[in-house]
Order: structure tokens, then sequence, then C-alpha cells
């Protein structure tokens, strides 16, 4: 008996004292809280988002492109996010964020404790949710990195708290709700936010988000990678039910809505923006480093003065020219007949020896190989040029370009030289020529295999498309399209050595023709005749107010195209032509505006008269003639194109650069196509003739053009003659009369 209740006393006392241990250390835990609590109040482990950073998040924005047909082209990031309103989401999506995140998200205020506390029990139930309310998500997405060691990540989440509650003080719950889901990751290609999330993966805006769509990409925000509908579709779908059924569960969707979106596919329109990808990537490139010189040298700065804007993460709107579908075309017409062209190209060289048939080309192999970046790699790690050579000789995996997409391939690092070598580049821009605004603009066959845009940054030889700046001047002094000149070769002197152009013996129209059948037939001693009438001086002058910025010397040879210019710089000079004689600077980008629609800056076009009207208008009717007659018929023979339509081809040395210039009255129209160097072209002018190698791409360009009225540009129109009045004589039945003193006056007296 002793025993046994000294036993039940000591146990009392035991408890007593163990209850005290719990509460000393329930308390001091509860200090502890306190002061860290605290101490992270006063930023003792760190700073704390201030107020004003709350209401201006750091969070990168993307910069956007934006076409003239309110299109976003592109977008230059570093997180590929865009900002939309609340009034922008659809209820869909914030049903689905809500019942999957935080049910509770209206009660709490930032910090949901009955959720913390009780979310053991919510999973045993089958409610799967995790700790965070939606606030302190955003918290950790908007202001820090999720830290891996264990005691900085108690650190971070006192501090995600303390954020939470400092959110929820200066922001109602709607715009919680937009903030959070305008900076969430969404996974593939950088992809962040719901807008570039609904863009990406159902090629559309968040306000137009179906129940199943939502749910998808609400399901993603807890693994982008495992539940990627992309590379684990299966996850996706499933995840995308669980989040359909805690809808169905909050009373969000009914029982039969429920099973109806379950039952459905994925249903993606996957769309990734991506700087290699989507369209006009050439173009893109090039509106960069024109936007990051503007902003420097225009002194553009933030609000505070001082601080400059970063294009990658200031979410910058910038609006161009480019009409989305009109660029399309342009790039489908391009696709379409490279892949004909470049298997002509291949056919053509199929069995011949480059090295024996190419005398430079030994040289310019080893040009390319210097110029590679793995030879720049190889060097830089301290290889010897022979242990170079051998790694070039050594096969390796590679990606490659191909007309029917890329390929994975074993090849010599050599021999891939070879293989870009060899394949056709082309280049197209079109622009409107009364506004100067550029439609449609593609720099190159493949931007993420051959970078170099060739619209602006790159000069080829001109050739025969520079024939009507000559024939411009020779309008302008009064003569007639029809005046007659015999075609026979001329011998220019005193511009250094005398200089005597060649004519195609196949080519050649032999007695005397008119200028127009000289120009509609490319005739180069008709062409070089009237140059020397004209003189160089004035043909230089006229090409440089049309807009040609590369060097143009006052030469004889001019005349013939013997100068470099851009397919930019062409388009723009031929446009002068079809408005009156007014070139307009072609203009790409409009304006630039802050992620809050304050204008930056406004482009403002140059405006030059290089020609009278009369001029101008004569001369469409000369480039008509290239269509109706010449060398530019087989645009209507072959792709029946029979409306007004004016054009030049154009095609130098060797073949090595193609030329088509194509005009209507409401577009103008640049193509370009030849290799990286100009000593690899075609060996026949039959296959390597501008008419063969780019006015083919003019001619799908415009029938898709014309095919869509909605695009405005229309077939049964002409060009415009000057309201002055045309005094130069068209036609050329008349003007031979006039010529030989026959008028309708002496047929009457001559009785």
């Amino acid at each position: 008996m002793i025993n046994k209740k000294n036993k039940n006393s000591i146990s009392t006392q035991d408890i007593r004292r163990y209850n005290w241990y719990i509460w000393r250390l329930f308390i001091a835990g509860f200090a502890f809280f306190v002061i860290m609590i605290l101490l992270i109040a006063f930023q003792v482990f760190g700073p704390l988002p201030s107020f004003r950073e709350l209401e201006n998040p750091k969070s990168d924005q993307a910069s956007e492109i934006i076409s003239s047909d309110k299109q976003i082209i592109g977008k230059y990031y570093i997180k590929n996010r865009s900002n939309v309103t609340y009034k922008q989401i659809s209820p869909n999506v914030i049903n689905a964020l809500i019942s999957t995140e935080d049910t509770r998200f209206y009660q709490h205020s930032g910090i949901d404790f009955q959720r913390t506390f009780s979310i053991v029990l919510y999973n045993l139930v089958g409610k799967k949710q995790g700790g965070s309310t939606i606030t302190q998500q955003l918290a950790l997405n908007l202001f820090s990195e999720r830290a891996h060691n264990p005691f900085k990540r108690i650190i971070q989440k006192l501090q995600e708290w303390i954020t939470a509650v400092k959110i929820e003080r200066n922001y109602t719950k709607e715009e919680i709700l937009t903030l959070y889901l305008n900076t969430v990751d969404f996974g593939a290609y950088n992809t962040y936010g719901i807008s570039s999330a609904a863009r990406t993966y159902f090629y559309t805006t968040p306000d137009k988000l179906t129940p199943d769509q939502a749910a998808l990409l609400i399901g993603m925000i807890n693994g982008p990678g495992i539940y990627s509908p992309i590379n684990h579709p299966d996850n996706a779908k499933n995840r995308r039910n669980f989040v359909l059924r805690r809808m169905n569960e909050e009373g969000l969707l009914s029982d039969g809505q429920a099973e109806e979106y379950k039952a459905k596919p994925l249903g993606l329109t996957f769309r990734p923006i991506d700087h290699n990808e989507g369209i006009a990537t050439y173009f893109r490139a090039v509106l960069k480093k024109e936007v990051q010189k503007i902003l420097v040298d225009k002194s553009i700065m933030k609000p505070d003065g001082t601080t400059p804007y970063d294009l990658d993460r200031d979410g910058l709107k910038i609006y161009t020219t480019i009409d989305a579908t009109m660029q399309q075309y342009a790039e489908e017409a391009q696709k379409e007949y490279m892949r004909t062209l470049q298997a002509q190209f291949n056919a053509h060289w199929k069995g011949i020896s480059l090295w024996k048939s190419i005398p430079t080309f030994k040289n310019l192999l080893e040009k390319g190989k210097h110029r590679s970046d793995r030879y720049i790699a190889l060097k830089a790690q301290g290889k010897s040029e022979e242990e170079i050579t051998e790694d070039f000789n050594t096969p390796v995996k590679m990606n490659l370009f191909t007309w029917r997409g890329d390929i994975d391939t074993l090849m010599k690092p050599i021999d891939s030289i070879v293989y870009c070598k060899m394949m056709l580049r082309n280049a197209l821009m079109s622009m409107d020529p009364t506004t100067g605004y550029i439609k449609a603009w593609v720099g190159g066959t493949n931007f993420e295999h051959f970078k170099y845009d060739q619209v602006k940054m790159g000069t080829r030889q001109v050739g025969s498309t520079a024939k009507p700046f000559t024939y411009a001047v020779a309008i302008e002094n009064g003569i007639s399209p029809c005046m007659q000149v015999a075609n026979e070769p001329i011998t220019i002197k005193g511009y250094g050595a005398d200089w005597t152009p060649r004519s195609s013996q196949t080519g050649t129209i032999p007695g005397v023709i008119t200028l127009r059948t000289a120009l509609a037939n490319s005739q180069n001693w008709v062409t070089a005749y009237v140059m020397n009438e004209v003189k160089p001086e004035p043909v230089a002058e006229l090409i440089k107010k049309m807009g040609i910025t590369s060097n143009v010397p006052p030469y004889p040879s001019i005349c013939l195209g013997s100068f470099d210019a851009s397919v930019f710089d062409m388009t723009g000079a031929y446009s002068a032509f079809v408005n009156e004689g007014v070139w307009t600077e072609p203009t790409y980008l409009l304006r630039i505006e802050d992620k809050n629609g304050n204008v930056l800056y406004n482009n403002s076009p140059r405006i030059v008269q290089a020609m009278n009207p009369q001029t101008a208008y004569v001369m469409t009717y000369m480039l008509k003639g290239v269509i109706q007659e010449g060398t530019g018929y087989r645009l209507r023979g072959k792709y029946g194109l029979t409306n007004p339509i004016g054009g030049k081809t154009g095609t130098t040395n060797d073949n090595s650069d193609g030329w088509f210039m194509g005009i209507t009255p409401q577009l103008v129209t640049g193509i370009w196509t030849g290799c990286e160097d100009r000593d690899i072209h075609f060996r026949t002018t039959r296959l390597g003739e501008g008419a063969n190698t780019a006015l083919p791409i003019f001619a799908g360009y415009m029938k898709r053009i014309y095919a869509n009225p909605a695009l405005g540009i229309k077939k049964n129109v002409d060009f415009v003659p000057p309201k002055s009045g045309v005094s130069i004589t068209l036609d050329c039945g008349a003007y031979s009369q006039q010529q030989t003193g026959t008028s309708d006056v002496d047929k009457k007296l001559d009785f």
C-alpha cells in the first residue's frame, strides 16, 4: 500500500513538472517566434519590399511588338510575361485558381491560420492543397527565390508572411489575384503570366479561356514541368480533371459540366513565342537594335529621370507597321518557292566538283571555317591549327536546316560549311508606297540557322533593277518612252577607262527599238545610250534622292547596276515611282509606349520630292511594259496576274544575284535571291536570272494578297496620272507621226 501511494504521488509531481516544461517550451517558442517576427520586420535578415515596391513590383515584364492589325507578333524578354487587368481575365480562371489553391481566399487577410493547422486534415479527406495562401505565393513569386537551406527557408517563410500581410493591406482581393496571375510561371519557353500562357498554349486571350482550358493552366502552377501538356500530356489531363473536380466540389461547376469538360481532349493550339520562332524573326531582331538605339540616342529615361529602360524587362509596347497577315503570306510564298528553287540548284550542281568549277571555293571554305563558332571556340581553348583541322574532319552530331524541316545527322563540321555555302538565301520587303509603311519583312530563309538580315543589313549588286533610274532622268528631261534607238554597241568615254557594256547574244533585240521596249527587255546597249545622253552625275544624284544609302559613284556603269544596295533601300526607291515622285522613308516603327501606355517616342519619316509627278507616272507605264511584253512576262503568262502591275527583273554578272522589284498602285515589293558568297551561283542565266529566282516569290505573295479582300489591296485599280496631266507622249503611234511631221492637219492638207 505504501509503495503504491508513493508511486502515485511521484507521478503527479512529474506530470506537473512536465507540464511546466511544456509551457516554458511553448512560451520560449512563442517568444522566439515574436522576436524573429520583430527582427524580420526590422529587416535584420534582409530588406523587405517597401510600399513603393509593392505598388511597382520588380518582376520582369516582356516588351511586346504589335503589328498594324493589333496582333502581338513577338516579344523581347528575360521572362515572357505580359500584364492584364482583372477584367481581362475569365471568371473561369479565377474560379479554378481559388478552388485549387486557396478556398478561403476571400475570408483571410494574407495568412490563413485555420488552413495552416488543418492542412493535414484537408489532405486526409482528399482536398489536396498546399500550406500557402495565394497572397503568400504572390509574395514569394514577386520578391524572392525559394531558398533550399532549412534555416533560410524558415526565415524566408516568415518574410513571406509579413509581406503577405502588407500586400493584403495595400491591395484589394481583385488586385492580388491579378498580380498573382500576371507573375506565375507556366513552364515552356519562359512563359510567365496568364496572358502569355493563354497565347502560348491555346493561342487566345485570358478573357476567352473556357473552364477546361483554365483548369489545365491553373493545374500547371504547382508543377509546370511535370504537368506540362507538351511533355507530359497524361499528367496534364489528370491534373486538369482534378482542378475541374475541385471547381465542382466548390459549386462553381455542375456535375454535368464537370464530367463534360473532363471528357474533352486537351485541345492545345501550341504557339510558343521564342526569339527564333514565330513570324517576322529577322524584322524583330533589326527592330530591337533600332529601339535600343532610339532609347539611348534620345535619352529616354524612366519617370525618375535617371534610370534607362530595359527592353527585355520593362514591358514596353512597340507599335509597328507590319501587317501580320501579309507577313505570313510573304513567309509562306518564300518557303513554297525556295523549296523548289533549292531543289533546282542542288540538281544543277549534282555530280560537279565545286573545287574544280569554282576557283575560289577552297578560299571561301577556309574563310567560312575561320568565321564559324566552332573554330572560334576551339581557338579559345588553345587548340593548334592541326588539332582544329582534325576536329573539323571528325563526324559529329549536328542539326541542319532543310526546306522540309530541320534534321539531326552525323556530319563532318567542314562538310556542314559546304552545305551552308550551297544554301540559297532570299529576302523580301513589301511596303505601302504612299505612307512608306512596311507591311512585310522577310530577312532570310531561317533565323535560327542564318541570322544575318538580308533586307536592311546586307547589300548586294542590284543589276538591271537600276536601269529605271537612268530612264527616269531621261523622262525628266522630256524624252518619250516611244523614242527609238538603234540597239547596237556603244562606248562611253571621259570617265576613266573607256566603257563598252556587253549584251547577251540570245537576249539582244536587233534593229531600232523604243525606250519602253528596251527597258521591258532589259537591253544593255540602249540603256548605255541613254546614260551617255543624260550623263552619270544626274543619275547618281537621283539614286541618292530616292533613298539609296550605299555608295553610288557617278560612273556610266551604274546604269546597269554595278553598285550594291539593300532590299530595304531599293524597295523604298521604287515606291517613289508609284507615289507621284515622292520618296517617303520606309517606316517600320510607329511609336514606343511604356507599360502604362505613356508615349515615349513617335516616329516621323522623312519625305523627299525625288522627281516630278509626270516622270513618276511615265515610269510606271514603262515598268508595266516589263510585265506586259518583257522579262517579267511570266507573271502574266505563268502566274495569271494580268491586273496593272509593273516591275523590273535584275540579274548580276555570273547570275550571282537575282532580283525582282514589283510595283502595284498600293504595294511595292522588292525581292533578292542568291548564295552567301557571290562566287557560288547558278551556272546558267536560264536558272539564275531574277525572273526565275525572285519573280515567282512575288507572284505567290501577291496571289495570296489578292485572295484576301480584307487587306484592301485591289486588283482593279491602275496607277493614277498626275492631276496636272501628262505632256510626254505615251502613244507610240502618235509619237511616230509627230517625229515624221504627219499630223491630222497634215493629212487633211495633203491633197
